[in-house]
């Protein structure tokens, strides 16, 4: 009871938001993000640069919730939203528009925001992506190591096993995932990667229509898509945390049973906590996170 009282208490002597949409021009595409800032010396940092799971928005439930929380805690942060292809997307993905995004789009992304942030005068920073974003977060650390990042945290962060996604697709969906597959990686091949693959089921969206690119970059086999696996070739200090009762990554301890043994990788369970940690367990993550920051 003393814990939940003093959620509360914080939740209603919150510091007020400072909130300021940011745009960055990348191509033919305006990229969005929400930066909420502690005051005018926000740019000493450490500030959390925040990436959201898939087909998702900066301000979704979790992200608005975490940054409340690092708010509160006296840090800042910046929640991008991924363009996904789409030039001021704000909101979740509309299933009706053509799919021409890469799950790798991502990597590009965040590291233009990386760059934004450094150009306003953070030198230290944080990563955090939660589920599809914290596949794309570690991918990111993995490829782009940087004096400017502290360390990484991935929140109940995407698992993958071969053979997998095939049998979900099918349950999903109930039909087979590799004829589809195979014809939008001939069409790759073939150079006609923009080619559009009609009234296909992709990722949460039923019968809709999605490049052979971006079919072949979310269901083609990639070990890189287990994020566990990923987080071994990070160099900096890296957190893991998982839901305990998560059924969208309910595998994700049993992936990190060996990568938490290496002395750079914490790994913790929020028991109780679903896949979007709502409520008070943004509350849990948070306080984790800043223990592991040494805020």
């Amino acid at each position: 009871m003393k814990k939940i009282f003093l959620a509360l208490a914080a939740l209603c002597l919150a510091a007020p938001l400072s909130a300021e949409t940011i745009n960055l021009e990348h191509r033919d595409l305006k990229l969005n993000a929400n930066l909420e800032t502690t005051g005018e010396a926000w740019q000493k940092g450490p500030v959390m640069l925040m990436t959201h799971g898939t087909l998702a928005h900066g301000r979704m439930e979790i992200m608005e919730a975490l940054q409340q929380a690092f708010l509160d805690r006296g840090v800042s942060s910046l929640s991008i939203t991924l363009s996904l292809g789409q030039s001021d997307r704000e909101g979740m993905y509309d299933c009706a528009s053509t799919h021409t995004h890469k799950h790798t789009d991502a990597v590009e992304e965040i590291g233009l925001w990386q760059n934004w942030l450094q150009a306003q005068g953070v030198n230290e920073m944080v990563l955090l992506g939660h589920s599809r974003g914290g596949n794309q977060t570690a991918r990111f650390a993995s490829a782009h190591d940087s004096d400017a990042i502290r360390s990484v945290i991935l929140v109940a962060p995407q698992t993958w096993d071969e053979g997998y996604e095939a049998k979900d697709y099918e349950k999903r969906y109930g039909k087979p995932l590799a004829p589809l597959l195979a014809k939008a990686e001939k069409l790759v091949a073939e150079g006609k990667g923009k080619a559009l693959l009609k009234s296909v089921d992709f990722v949460y969206c039923e019968n809709t229509t999605a490049t052979a690119d971006a079919f072949v970059s979310y269901y083609r086999h990639d070990p890189k898509m287990n994020t566990p696996s990923v987080v071994e070739s990070i160099d900096k200090p890296v957190l893991v945390i998982a839901g305990g009762a998560d059924t969208v990554v309910a595998n994700l301890p049993e992936k990190m049973a060996k990568v938490a043994e290496r002395d750079t990788v914490s790994f913790e369970v929020i028991g109780g906590a679903g896949h979007f940690f709502r409520d008070l367990y943004a509350e849990d993550l948070a306080d984790i996170a800043m223990e592991f920051i040494g805020e």
